[in-house]
């Protein structure tokens, strides 16, 4: 019985927020990318000091001030204690003991024997320690994407290395002895697109994938499949296949999660197009489960089962939150597909509305070169012009935009 795709969805989820690695601890120059695994917290209060927000004069008691020494940004300031004294100091320099106000350069003067006259803002001119956080404050949750504002905010707080999740690493086996891996299709063979497509939107999911872990096409006969998958699952802590999920003449794949010892998380999903897909859990030899995630051969389709199955497992290996969908308007009416869920590509304009695309079939990838992701219809329902629905992005990377 195919399983309903929300919930499809959830199981893989969880089943990869159970199996996640430990933490580790890395430097920051490595973790862009990652995924906090503990909170991020404050080390000292921020600033740690009090701070000249402007260049000016730190003064103490009424005007004119004699200037009495210069203050740079790291250095560390005698107190002001003479009222009529004041020092120059410079944007991000720590305020002495002692000032009273900051007075702005552009706002002063000097008189004929030097000294300094102006008028302090009604606020003050520089940041008190605490004003963007308290030590021990939370500053980020775990499970935070790991982007390049997280890493200046952690060397900030005075982090040389953070804990997060190690990269789940992936590997790729298409299957078929009909596909080319060069050159233009003809005599009854297809070109390979797969190799290409997944990996890459493996990487944009949080996975690593290093190129010599993609192989095919692998020799359809069983012994080569369970070979194959064997070889993966000892590289890699999540294998997908291309091709094999039906239970055809050449359709080996099942037969090999058996005698691999694979339990199915799902096993095939209501969704059209996509169906079937399926992902197993494999025993692992360090007593952590591998998993093996069945994509069918036709691109879009595989496609849908990347989105719809691995990038939900690939967020729960990373310690990551679920991934909810967004709301959008569509523009134009999207039939259901009865029972199962309907999943249609569209791109979205610059109102952020979903306007379907064409060219949708599942060997076709002409449309989905066009699309942002897939609007999402429930299934026995459908959806009308001006309809919000739920939407299904395809993966980016992190600052990457539709």
């Amino acid at each position: 019985m195919p399983v309903d795709w929300d919930k499809a969805r959830a199981l893989a989820y969880e089943a990869g927020r159970a199996a996640a690695a430990p933490a580790e601890r890395v430097p920051l120059s490595v973790a862009d990318g990652r995924t906090l695994a503990e909170p991020l917290v404050a080390l000292s209060e921020l600033p740690a000091f009090p701070t000249s927000s402007i260049d000016g004069w730190a003064v103490r008691g009424p005007e004119p001030w004699r200037p009495i020494g210069r203050v740079l940004a790291g250095d560390t300031p005698a107190p002001l204690t003479e009222p009529g004294t004041c020092v120059e100091i410079a944007t991000g320099a720590m305020v002495p003991a002692g000032a009273e106000a900051v007075v702005r350069i552009e706002e002063s003067a000097r008189d004929a024997e030097g000294r300094v006259t102006g008028r302090p803002r009604p606020e003050p001119e520089w940041r008190m320690p605490g004003d963007e956080a308290r030590k021990g404050e939370q500053l980020l949750p775990a499970g935070t994407p790991i982007d390049p504002a997280v890493l200046g905010m952690a060397a900030t707080c005075g982090y040389d290395t953070i804990p997060v999740r190690p990269l789940p690493s992936a590997a790729l086996l298409v299957f078929g002895d009909e596909l080319l891996t060069s050159g233009p299709p003809g005599e009854g063979r297809v070109r390979d697109s797969l190799s290409p497509l997944v990996p890459a939107w493996l990487r944009r999911s949080g996975a690593a994938v290093d190129p010599s872990a993609v192989q095919g096409p692998v020799q359809d006969t069983l012994e080569a499949h369970v070979d194959a998958i064997r070889a993966g699952l000892a590289v890699a802590d999540l294998v997908c296949t291309t091709g094999g999920t039906m239970h055809g003449p050449v359709d080996h794949l099942h037969p090999a999660l058996s005698r691999l010892g694979a339990e199915y998380v799902v096993n095939t999903v209501a969704v059209r197009p996509g169906f079937p897909m399926l992902l197993a859990r494999v025993p692992g030899p360090d007593g952590r489960p591998r998993f093996l995630a069945g994509l069918p051969g036709n691109p879009q389709s595989a496609v849908i089962a990347l989105v719809s199955l691995v990038a939900p497992l690939l967020a729960g290996l990373q310690g990551r939150e679920f991934p909810a969908l967004p709301q959008v308007e569509v523009t134009a009416p999207v039939p259901g597909r009865g029972s199962f869920t309907h999943l249609s590509l569209a791109a979205l304009d610059a109102r952020g509305r979903a306007v379907p695309v064409s060219h949708v079939g599942s060997s076709m990838l002409r449309g989905l070169a066009n699309a942002h992701g897939f609007v999402v219809v429930r299934p026995d329902t459908k959806a009308a012009a001006g309809d919000v629905v739920p939407f299904l992005p395809l993966p980016l990377y992190p600052g990457e935009r539709p």
